[in-house]
């Protein structure tokens, strides 16, 4: 798309369209607070269709920002684009960010673990002795942080510290449909035979009322497991970009630029994205 846009992050790229947004989702993919040099194929797509799954789920659970995903609802001055835009975009409500990550765990894995391993807590949350890595939590955990800039790293704080943040009542609010959120995508997943272990919301206010914004439930904000190949004690079958934090982790050192993905890497990155779409939705994705 040749128009610039007016904002950009790791991967969606955002336009202003009067009193709403346009998001776009392209096929860039970011890992450790890192943009890769290569693109996904499809990538952007099934955010976005994933996304707009889950807000359609949601709607009777807590308000979101998605006002329309079909092209020919975008603004005129987008019409030129409508090609590119079809499946990856989506056209939302102009919101006033509530500047928390809102991370959910129900199963201790990835910093969590390493962090249990440490101090026998996740994020300052004590937990019981004795748990292995990909155990599901006694309790579903909330644990927020803060919203790093693009080449920054997120930072792990507690509720209290939300609450100094945004106040009582937002971090109230966020906390409380976080949680409400992911149980009810959990429940659904599972039946589905997926098993989402952790998960990342962001919220907004709009007229006086917390909103569920950015998107939802994704392989880039979530961790999908397989269901049949679940097994406590072991790293897990996934439907996510752990594959490729996986290849990173064995490749790159973390100095510098990150390197360019093989290209098997990348198809079966697209395999597992489009896997995940498919099982959550039990749509076809029509390529």
């Amino acid at each position: 798309m040749e128009r610039r846009p007016d904002s950009r992050g790791k991967v969606r790229d955002i336009y202003d369209a009067g009193e709403n947004l346009l998001m776009v989702a392209t096929d860039r993919i970011s890992a450790f607070d890192f943009i890769l040099p290569d693109e996904i194929p499809f990538k952007g797509e099934v955010l976005n269709r994933i996304s707009a799954f889950w807000f359609d789920k949601f709607a009777d659970i807590v308000p979101n920002h998605l006002v329309s995903i079909d092209p020919a609802d975008f603004p005129e001055e987008f019409a030129e684009y409508r090609d590119y835009l079809a499946g990856r975009a989506m056209l939302v409500k102009k919101a006033q960010t509530i500047p928390i990550e809102c991370i959910v765990r129900g199963y201790l894995t990835g910093s969590g673990f390493k962090d249990y391993q440490k101090t026998g807590s996740v994020c300052g949350i004590e937990l019981p002795s004795g748990l292995q890595n990909s155990a599901k939590l006694p309790q579903t955990l909330f644990t927020p942080s803060t919203k790093a800039e693009i080449g920054d790293h997120d930072e792990n704080i507690s509720f209290e510290r939300a609450v100094e943040i945004v106040g009582e009542k937002a971090a109230t609010d966020i906390r409380d449909l976080s949680l409400k959120v992911y149980e009810t995508a959990a429940e659904h997943a599972r039946k589905q035979g997926i098993i989402i272990a952790d998960t990342k919301f962001e919220f907004g206010v709009l007229d006086g009322r917390t909103i569920l914004g950015d998107e939802v439930l994704t392989p880039d904000s979530s961790r999908f497991w397989s269901a049949d190949d679940y097994e406590v004690g072991r790293e897990q079958a996934s439907f996510d970009k752990q594959f490729v934090r996986n290849w990173l982790n064995a490749n790159w050192d973390r100095q510098g630029n990150p390197p360019h993905l093989p290209a098997d890497v990348i198809e079966k990155t697209t395999e597992k994205y489009i896997q995940a779409y498919e099982k959550l939705s039990g749509r076809t994705f029509n390529f």
